[in-house]
């Protein structure tokens, strides 16, 4: 099972034994604490399915909303208390990323961003190449003219915030708006057995990835 709720979209997939995914989510603004739990009943229920015979369960780690992330990590940590489901923390730009690039089955450069406070963005850079996607840059808060320069022609932008850059990048780019946010990403990235984008971490202990304010100038 993972579990998106980053941004506006509160997501959460499971994947079947015969390797079928189904998702249920929504993209409805503050609907993360009223919905994220009985997407979670709806798909154990309809399934036949008990926590404790998860496999596994992925949680997007951030980063994002504040609430939204602190949504999920609460909800993680009830749902695996006394079980020994194991939890992964997964990297929530390189999620959108794998699923940019799945979606559009490219070879070139993704940009995952996420709209962050005044002129900036969360912003991590990507290539897919032969089958699997890779980083040479971290997650960085960046000021919104500074990930325009880094933009090329041909490129893909997936995320929130795309209307915050100039219209000439749109223009040139391929955009994914949030419609490509899903928590059936963060499944692939863990199939894919991308481990630098995902690792196991202590429920109890979990805690997101948050930026301060005074990491955004």
């Amino acid at each position: 099972m993972s579990i998106e709720t980053a941004t506006n979209v509160c997501s959460v997939a499971f994947r079947d034994r015969e390797g079928k995914q189904i998702e249920k989510r929504t993209n409805k603004r503050g609907s993360h604490s009223e919905l994220l739990f009985l997407f979670i009943e709806e798909l154990m229920e309809e399934h036949g399915l008990k926590i404790p015979e998860l496999e596994g369960v992925l949680v997007s780690k951030g980063p994002g909303s504040y609430t939204g992330l602190r949504i999920s990590a609460s909800a993680v940590k009830g749902l695996l208390f006394q079980t020994q489901v194991p939890l992964y923390a997964v990297d929530t730009l390189a999620s959108y990323a794998m699923q940019a690039a799945t979606e559009r089955e490219v070879v070139g450069t993704i940009h995952s961003v996420i709209d962050a406070r005044r002129q900036h963005l969360y912003h991590q850079k990507f290539q897919w190449e032969q089958g699997a996607l890779r980083t040479y840059d971290q997650t960085e808060v960046r000021p919104i003219d500074n990930v325009e320069k880094m933009i090329e022609a041909g490129d893909i932008v997936v995320g929130t915030g795309l209307k915050r850059l100039d219209a000439e990048v749109r223009d040139k780019a391929t955009l994914l708006d949030s419609h490509a946010i899903t928590a059936r990403s963060l499944i692939d990235l863990y199939e894919a057995e991308a481990e630098n984008f995902f690792k196991q971490v202590d429920p109890e202990s979990f805690d997101p990835s948050y930026y301060t304010s005074s990491q955004v100038q």
